[in-house]
């Protein structure tokens, strides 16, 4: 066995992940710590070293996953996503990047690419992006049509909410929320205009009830089939463990039968 693959083992144990993710949870508290004036002023420097000395974790980690890996090292999507993260945090404050420094905190992302069901959540929200985009199309254009609606009907007298295209969005888009929709905004439209609920609660049951469910089924169905697919491979993986094994076993018996008639 190489270096390599025997570095990769490492890499790949139950410990070393273990510890990278109290590592990861560590630094998200030193990062919210970093944010007090007062703890900052009182123990500023030993907070500043620690946070050093996790950052300093993370670059060994993605080393040592380079000489293990090396190119095949850029063929995981989640390989990629921690040398991004933690690119990121060694952008030099000066020259206009101090900005870009407060994106630290997204080092806590990495514990999606340490814990395995956090992974399987994200891809499968991945995974229903392609009906997602589907449905947030029928989404836009009913929004577009409730919107023109909208203006034309009640735009006169109701100026701030509806007079014009983009406030009508809005507004509409705060009564899918349901935020103060009906005593924000409807009740006072059906003051003056008695016969606006007809316009407003069918809007209400398309996109609130309707749309968004819609939505929703489609990430959990993808989740469940992300599931689905790794509870397949794990069985396979074990019936190829135990058919090795099975067929050692079977090795050492004719061995030792071609022994004994020896």
């Amino acid at each position: 066995m190489t270096f390599s693959q025997k570095l990769a083992l490492v890499l790949d144990s139950g410990r070393v992940r273990n510890f990278i993710l109290g590592v990861i949870l560590f630094n998200a508290v030193i990062l919210g710590m970093e944010t007090s004036d007062q703890i900052m002023a009182r123990a500023g420097g030993v907070i500043q070293l620690l946070d050093k000395l996790c950052l300093a974790i993370f670059v060994v980690e993605l080393l040592a996953k380079l000489v293990a890996h090396r190119m095949r090292f850029f063929g995981d999507g989640w390989n990629i996503f921690d040398f991004v993260i933690v690119g990121i945090s060694l952008v030099p404050v000066a020259q206009g990047f101090s900005a870009l420094r407060a994106l630290r905190i997204l080092r806590v992302l990495r514990v999606i690419s340490v814990a395995p069901r956090l992974r399987r959540v994200v891809e499968g929200f991945v995974t229903a992006l392609p009906g997602m985009a589907s449905v947030f199309l029928l989404m836009a254009l009913i929004f577009y049509i409730a919107a023109v609606m909208a203006t034309k009907l009640f735009g006169g007298s109701f100026d701030e909410w509806f007079g014009t295209l983009g406030r009508s969005g809005y507004s509409l888009f705060q009564i899918m929320t349901l935020e103060s929709w009906s005593m924000g905004i409807v009740r006072p439209v059906m003051e003056i205009y008695p016969l606006a609920w007809m316009f407003f609660v069918p809007f209400i049951m398309v996109t609130t009830f309707a749309v968004v469910n819609l939505l929703v089924g489609l990430i959990v169905n993808s989740m469940q089939d992300a599931h689905q697919e790794e509870s397949v491979a794990s069985t396979d993986a074990y019936r190829l463990e135990v058919n090795n094994k099975l067929d050692a076993l079977e090795a050492k018996l004719d061995a030792l039968i071609a022994a004994r008639k020896d």
